[in-house]
Parts: structure tokens; C-alpha cells; sequence
């Protein structure tokens, strides 16, 4: 089990649309295992594919459990979302890939998803609360949109302000200029 590097905000593989799983092997799970293995290192509880430079629909997640929620853990493939509750949630969201920042987003309070396992066999679960959050943001990770694309104008307007302060010039930043200037959500 080895760490992989978390690609940060900027790397063009973070805007790119994940492919399509289709080799259930022993590299897959090795993968996995390796993505864990980093979203622990690194105190997160989800982790993409793409956020390691892999362009596979795959990603790990680890939600403690909590008084008012089961933990539950382990390794998506090929998710789908089937169902999403009209009844929001607001909660604030960090991102590996975006060290340090955390700012409100409003997802569906629940969702239900058809995915694969690291087995390949198809499943389907009903999520709610953070476990839905959690996927949803890890599910917009692998189609190549990222959280800060959700955030409110004013919230943006900070990030790039943030980026700036860590030496990042925006112009580099692919999609940032962009995000910046969507409309809020």
C-alpha cells in the first residue's frame, strides 16, 4: 500500500471527465487500497480518482459514524445518480484538492445511486445527510467539476483571492477565470 499524490487545484486532470471502469483486477483494488491509504493520510473522507491523476471513474470514501448516522466506507466505481430528494441540505465542504478551504454548498439531503463495486457487481443505495454530500462531491470530481464551481459569486471571489495568496496566478488556474464569473448557485 503506497501514497499517491493529491493533485491540487490548477492541474488540468481535475477538469477532465473520468472514464468508464471496466477492468475489475487486482490493479483496480490495488488502486483503491492505495487511494484509501491517502484520503486517510491526508484526513479526508472522500477521494477520487482523478484527484491522483487517474482518469477512472472510481473513489473512496470514509464517513465516521456519528449519534445521528452509521459510518460506512470503502470504494465506488461507475457511480450513477438515479434519485435526488428536491429537500437541500446546506453544509460546508473542503476538498483535498483545495487545502484549507471550506465554504457552504447545497446538495440534495438525499440521493440513490446505482454503482459497481471493486467486484464489478452492480448496487444500488439510498444515501442521506453527509453520506450523500460526500458522494455527490466525489461523483462531481469525476465528471471533471469541482466544488468551487457551486459556490456563490461572493465565495469565489474569495478562492481566487486565496489562490492568489498562495502564489497561484489565476491565469494558470484552468477554469478558475470561469468560475469565477458563473453566476451563484
Amino acid at each position: 500500500m503506497g501514497l499517491l499524490e493529491v493533485r491540487l487545484f490548477g492541474d488540468p486532470v481535475l477538469r477532465q471527465p473520468a472514464l468508464e471502469v471496466r477492468d475489475f483486477d487486482g490493479g483496480l483494488a490495488r488502486l483503491a487500497e492505495d487511494m484509501a491509504a491517502t484520503m486517510h493520510a491526508n484526513d479526508g473522507v472522500g477521494l477520487a480518482a482523478n484527484q491522483v491523476g487517474v482518469l477512472r471513474r472510481l473513489f473512496t470514501f470514509d464517513v465516521p459514524a456519528s449519534e445521528e448516522r452509521e459510518g460506512m466506507a470503502g470504494a465506488v466505481t461507475n457511480p450513477v445518480v438515479l434519485e435526488a430528494s428536491e429537500t437541500q441540505q446546506d453544509g460546508d465542504e473542503g476538498c483535498l484538492s483545495f487545502p484549507g478551504l471550506f465554504y457552504p454548498v447545497q446538495r440534495p439531503l438525499e440521493v440513490r445511486v446505482r454503482h459497481q463495486g471493486l467486484d464489478g457487481e452492480a448496487r444500488e443505495v439510498t444515501l442521506e445527510g453527509l453520506l450523500a454530500r460526500v458522494w455527490l462531491h466525489e461523483m462531481d470530481h469525476l465528471a471533471g467539476v469541482l466544488f468551487v464551481d457551486h459556490l456563490a459569486r461572493h465565495d469565489r471571489r474569495e478562492a481566487l483571492r486565496l489562490m492568489r495568496e498562495r502564489d497561484l496566478d489565476p491565469a494558470e488556474v484552468p477554469g478558475l477565470p470561469d468560475v469565477l464569473g458563473a453566476p451563484g448557485r
